[in-house]
């Protein structure tokens, strides 16, 4: 039991959350027509990425047995038969495809979407250079796109342009992050990454990073209480710079919840954005 839990990989569920941010930011995830409706939308992309990563993990067994951590995954160790794996993966697929269903129509479309692009993606699109960015980045979005389906609230240019630049800039740290890992052996594991000249992968952090700040601040400068988030998202950035730049893990859900700094902003940040839509 305790293999399939890694399998499904519980920690990256925390990615879903940016279903929640157009009713957050909307100023209507309190109220109780969005509170009833949370389970539903968050739990079918919960089993769409957990089949997701069933599936990437039965491609990617060989690469992963030369990767220094990931070959103690349950299908690389042998913990986990990949027929079984398989099987799990198309029956997590079919039951977020019947929750996507009793949602509403666009929710579902945006989410067969998503299950399409993650398909391609783990097949052929993570060996492509800049297109692997791209495809990750577009999962954020889709994410995004289907929380104002699933609970009716219009998404802003600048929220758009905000996550779409996070997730390249978090895209890149963690392919830094990677490259300085596993050295020369990064062919093996991520053949993607030898296309990747480690200068490039910097310098296009750097830049996304400094238009994220941007993006951000003239989405949230119209929100006086919000303009006390600005330091926070910018100490943020800098801090997960730092961690890349170190060598250190650069997933951001690994980085979350292991960083007990980067843990800190980010509540910090969500309870400043609440306070400053819901309480003043």
């Amino acid at each position: 039991m305790t293999a399939y839990l890694r399998l499904l990989r519980p920690k990256q569920w925390l990615k879903n959350l940016m279903l929640l941010f157009p009713p957050l930011f909307g100023g209507v995830l309190f109220t109780p027509r969005v509170l009833h409706n949370l389970a539903i939308p968050l739990l079918a992309f919960c089993l769409a990425s957990s089949a997701n990563y069933a599936i990437n993990d039965v491609l990617d067994e060989e690469k992963d047995a030369c990767h220094p951590t990931k070959k103690n995954r349950p299908i690389p160790s042998g913990a986990i038969h990949i027929r079984a794996a398989l099987s799990l993966g198309v029956c997590l697929f079919t039951m977020a495809a019947v929750l996507g269903f009793l949602v509403s129509l666009p929710f579902l479309f945006t989410l067969l979407c998503y299950l399409l692009l993650s398909s391609v993606y783990s097949f052929k699109l993570k060996d492509l250079p800049v297109v692997d960015i791209f495809c990750v980045s577009a999962g954020f979005l889709l994410r995004l796109q289907a929380g104002g389906f699933a609970f009716h609230t219009p998404i802003s240019d600048w929220l758009f342009l905000s996550v779409f630049l996070l997730s390249i800039f978090l895209s890149l740290g963690k392919r830094i992050a990677e490259k300085k890992l596993l050295q020369r052996d990064y062919a093996r594991h991520r053949p993607v990454l030898q296309e990747y000249p480690l200068d490039f992968l910097q310098g296009t952090m750097y830049m996304t990073g400094g238009t994220v700040l941007v993006t951000y601040s003239l989405y949230v400068i119209a929100h006086p209480g919000m303009l006390y988030t600005i330091p926070l998202c910018c100490f943020g950035l800098f801090w997960y710079v730092f961690r890349v730049v170190k060598g250190e893990n650069g997933d951001p859900t690994e980085a979350l919840l292991r960083d007990k700094v980067l843990l800190a902003v980010s509540l910090l940040w969500w309870l400043t954005i609440s306070y400053s839509l819901y309480y003043r």
